[in-house]
């Protein structure tokens, strides 16, 4: 394949012209990487004591993103916007809602992600937990072809389940095909001996591996690869030689770590206290809490070894040349912030994630960005990056001018659940609840998201409660 850019291209995005190509086989590659519950918990964001050396080295050749937010604190919902560009619904069923609105209206929505780059001549191919789904299909065990999250979008859609027999039982699954049956039954956290192969990932991490190959012999067609890491998320497990730099490490306090006083979306951590916890809670134990962590950090090693493999895997390939790669986190995840271990609230902790996008001869490389965006901005800068037309009614701007230039500015960011949603701007935070209650924090203070200062600017309450109404629209 042609190099991704040319230096007419170069001249092209410099100018901040979104590129043309004549033929497909001359267009870019995409590279997906999609990561379960992960917050910005890396050393290329700031934690130092995180063993993250992959995702760090991604982020040295590309941009990462310090203020990257996504559209809903939950896997479904925050899925759905990557994949189609478009606010949606605040649940995990929100993409199969759509695949049927889509059955009675076939032009109720705009395509989707991967549907608008295989419309356009891609190959497109999905491994892991891309949408909620993995494998993207309904039924009982999530293996049944006749329900489809996404129909017409992927050419290959591909789970495969190993030892956990299915797609359901590979979503929760941990070492050597132990299924979550009851979740009071299996432990929230554990690290088995053994290859990355005793768990989830290591199967569906194989199987891009050999894709990868297998698509770097097809030069003349370019390809849309979108490859869904599982962890970091529940239950924690990882090989043992991931959690080894964690086992004794002492881990810095965790900032406000206490239940709200006044009322919030702050909830209490069903998802991960519903797994075998042997009688200990995180925000009662300080030793259990560390224990939480640790587990949690051997989970991101392990994500991260995954990513390795992949990048590794594209340069063998000889498509390291020709390929945008793009890491994006779903969602956060509180470790013990606000008295919560999870995700589902308005919080910053819930909603920041990682982003990185890198490509080759992309200018001022490694250098990262404050600059604020969203999720949505991801489908409009893939398509300008691989010389594709942005289809009408998307809701994200593309990320191409800060791209080029890391300082040039970013927008606010907007989330939702189904009782609440919420504006971030550079200096506050905006939660409005459904029944009219409001949060206001103000970011530039030292007690950030912890003190509810809206009764003392009723002003600027009412300012961002019309831009929120503006942007998505009054209850």
């Amino acid at each position: 394949m042609k190099s991704l850019l040319s230096a007419a291209l170069v001249c092209l995005m410099m100018l901040g012209a979104s590129v043309e190509y004549t033929q497909a086989a001359q267009r870019p590659n995409i590279l997906m990487i999609c990561v379960d519950d992960l917050r910005p918990e890396l050393r290329c964001y700031g934690v130092p004591y995180i063993h993250s050396p992959h995702i760090d080295q991604l982020a040295s050749r590309g941009r990462l993103f310090q203020s990257h937010y996504v559209q809903a604190p939950t896997c479904g919902a925050s899925r759905y916007t990557l994949l189609t560009g478009c606010y949606g619904g605040s649940g995990n069923q929100a993409l199969f809602q759509r695949a049927a609105n889509l059955q009675e209206n076939p032009k109720a929505y705009p395509p989707s992600l991967p549907a608008w780059f295989r419309m356009h001549g891609y190959h497109t191919v999905s491994i892991g937990k891309v949408s909620h789904h993995p494998g993207g299909r309904g039924g009982a065990d999530w293996d049944q072809s006749d329900q489809l999250e996404m129909p017409n979008a992927w050419d290959q859609h591909l789970l495969p389940a190993g030892p956990w027999q299915h797609p359901r039982g590979w979503m929760h699954g941990l070492a050597h095909g132990e299924i979550r049956i009851q979740a009071k039954d299996m432990a929230v956290f554990q690290s088995e001996e053994g290859e990355d192969a005793i768990y989830p990932d290591g199967p569906s991490i194989d199987q891009s591996v050999a894709m990868l190959t297998t698509l770097g012999q097809a030069a003349e067609t370019p390809f849309f690869m979108a490859v869904g890491i599982l962890r970091p998320h529940l239950p924690f497990g990882a090989p043992a030689a991931y959690m080894s730099p964690y086992q004794d490490l002492e881990l810095p306090p965790v900032p406000h770590p206490e239940k709200p006083a006044g009322r919030t979306t702050w909830h209490g951590s069903g998802e991960f206290m519903k797994y075998q916890r042997w009688g200990r809670d995180p925000n009662q134990d300080a030793a259990f809490a560390q224990e939480v962590r640790r587990h949690y950090a051997a989970c991101v090693s392990f994500a991260d070894a995954q990513v390795g493999r992949l990048l590794k895997a594209l340069e063998t390939a000889g498509l390291k040349d020709n390929t945008v790669v793009l890491l994006w986190g779903d969602h956060g995840w509180h470790l013990g912030e606000h008295g919560i271990w999870g995700k589902h609230a308005l919080f910053e902790e819930s909603l920041r994630s990682p982003l990185i996008i890198a490509y080759p001869g992309m200018s001022r490389r490694g250098e990262a960005t404050a600059s604020m965006v969203e999720s949505l901005d991801i489908f409009p800068t893939l398509c300008e990056l691989a010389g594709l037309p942005i289809p009408a009614g998307l809701d994200g701007k593309s990320l191409l001018p800060i791209l080029e230039d890391p300082q040039f500015p970013g927008h606010p960011s907007y989330a939702y659940t189904a009782q609440a949603r919420t504006l971030r701007t550079s200096s506050h935070r905006l939660i409005l609840h459904r029944d009219g209650f409001v949060e206001l924090y103000d970011h530039q203070q030292p007690d950030g998201e912890t003190q509810n200062v809206a009764a003392q600017h009723m002003d600027r309450v009412a300012m961002l409660t019309r831009a929120l109404n503006d942007r998505l629209g009054a209850w």
